[in-house]
């Protein structure tokens, strides 16, 4: 007797399913595609309560580009700390752990390009997916290790190990009928996301016990003009080729811990 959701024969063939993940995270169209997420930061300490630190609130705007053997998919994406009652962008924080004030720095990351091809050393394409009759979910659990930018005897109060570990646990609803629909650029696609990490460098947390949890909800919206209006303010006065995806592939991608690194100097 089968403990899985039943499978979707189009869905299980390499090129069919990185297809459809493209028209549910992107289009296969070339053109540009906004994904909004909302939701909030959460602390875990050993021995201690979790506490809500902040609300969050971003977008990701992407272009997927078909090359041979599959797709080059290139964003950039902003996301912002907010005060977790008012629900406004904050530019600094009183840090509940230490005492002190500390300067916010807020998501800044250009590009998250990726390459998705049906073919690669690992294997053949596959996105992990589940039927849910009406719905199809594509799920990308990411774990990630790797050497920290910021080592700790260079970064004392800002880095928690000379390794960054963290888990991206991304989940895109989308219509089971538009996924399948070949002749449809893009699929509608809600999105459940979450982030388990280590604390923030602006956070001056040193190598303190604990870490952060990140959870958010969002949508793909019909173009960037649907984000929220203080959004698009914030990206405006910054930063305003936010509001466009890259249009060539770059490398590597930046994170908020290499980002962090170029724009802070050590305390």
């Amino acid at each position: 007797m089968t403990t899985e959701a039943p499978r979707i024969a189009e869905l299980d063939d390499p090129a069919r399913n990185l297809e459809a993940l493209v028209r549910t995270r992107a289009g296969t169209d070339g053109g540009e595609y906004t994904i909004w997420w909302t939701g909030d930061v959460y602390s875990q300490v050993p021995g201690t309560d979790t506490r809500r630190l902040f609300g969050f609130v971003g977008f990701n705007v992407a272009r997927a580009v078909a090359v041979d053997g599959g797709y080059d998919l290139l964003t950039r994406e902003a996301a912002f700390y907010l005060d977790p009652v008012t629900r406004e962008i904050i530019e600094s924080w009183h840090n509940p752990f230490t005492g002190e004030d500390v300067e916010v720095l807020h998501v800044w990351n250009d590009p998250v390009n990726q390459r998705f091809r049906v073919r690669s050393p690992y294997g053949p394409w596959h996105a992990p997916y589940t039927d849910l009759g009406e719905t199809v979910v594509f799920n990308l659990d990411i774990p990630i290790s790797a050497p920290s930018a910021l080592p700790v005897a260079e970064w004392p109060k800002n880095s928690a190990d000379d390794v960054y570990r963290a888990v991206e646990l991304f989940q895109f609803y989308a219509p089971r009928a538009e996924v399948l629909d070949r002749g449809a650029a893009s699929a509608r696609c809600d999105v459940s996301w979450m982030r388990l990490s280590a604390w923030l460098p602006w956070m001056e947390m040193a190598q303190r016990p604990g870490g952060l949890v990140f959870h958010c909800r969002g949508t793909k919206l019909d173009n960037y003009d649907d984000l929220p209006s203080g959004v698009r303010a914030y990206v405006e006065k910054h930063h305003p080729e936010y509001a466009h995806a890259p249009e060539e592939f770059s490398s590597p991608n930046e994170t908020s811990w290499t980002y962090f690194k170029k724009t802070r100097r050590p305390a």
